[in-house]
């Protein structure tokens, strides 16, 4: 994984929901601030629609992947951070870290219609670098997640037509309060997976 990336640059992107504030900063990172109440999530369980998340999308054609870094550096009952794919307002897929009963979970949410959720804690992975990759090949999203040069994690694997047009890119929102601001610190693209599993 990771052979033949090139950066995407952030004036690649155009925001899906544009956030409160977005500013360069130091070393080529961008600082966004998502609106208060922000978040992607629609029916299950908790009955709403919410499709005001700010991301920064760019095409992801099939064959190819994207990766979103990170600082995790938030601590409030759902703020979140990570990428977004997104065909339409009813079909999604968000993954990331989302703070989510006092520790770091990672996880996705599929969304095909209405939500689901799948997370995972990890709470050694606070105040660190995460990136999250999504790779699209054939009829699959395989998301990917680490810390730092940590190996990386399967996510989830979860349908994509392979003609669907898609774009990708970071994402954050924060649905339980105002002021969150999330530092992302690379965003890259390159080929697709070439297996789901590791290679022996």
């Amino acid at each position: 994984m990771g052979d033949a990336q090139r950066t995407v640059d952030w004036s690649e992107g155009e925001w899906c929901n544009e956030p409160v504030r977005a500013e360069g900063a130091a070393a080529g990172t961008l600082l966004v601030q998502p609106a208060g109440g922000s978040d992607l999530w629609r029916h299950t369980s908790y009955g709403f629609v919410h499709d005001d998340a700010p991301a920064l999308l760019a095409p992801l054609p099939a064959g190819q992947a994207m990766e979103v870094d990170f600082h995790l550096d938030y601590d409030r009952q759902f703020d979140q951070a990570g990428v977004l794919v997104r065909v339409d307002e009813r079909n999604w897929v968000k993954a990331g870290v989302e703070f989510s009963d006092g520790q770091p979970q990672v996880g996705a949410v599929v969304t095909r219609e209405v939500s689901d959720w799948s997370v995972a804690p990890v709470p050694t992975w606070a105040g660190r670098g995460v990136s999250i990759r999504v790779s699209r090949d054939g009829d699959a999203l395989t998301v990917r997640a680490r810390a730092d040069d940590e190996p990386w994690r399967l996510v989830r694997l979860a349908p994509l037509a392979p003609e669907a047009a898609a774009s990708a890119g970071p994402y954050c929102c924060s649905p339980t309060r105002a002021g969150l601001r999330v530092r992302f610190t690379g965003w890259r693209r390159g080929p697709a997976d070439a297996a789901l599993h590791p290679q022996e």
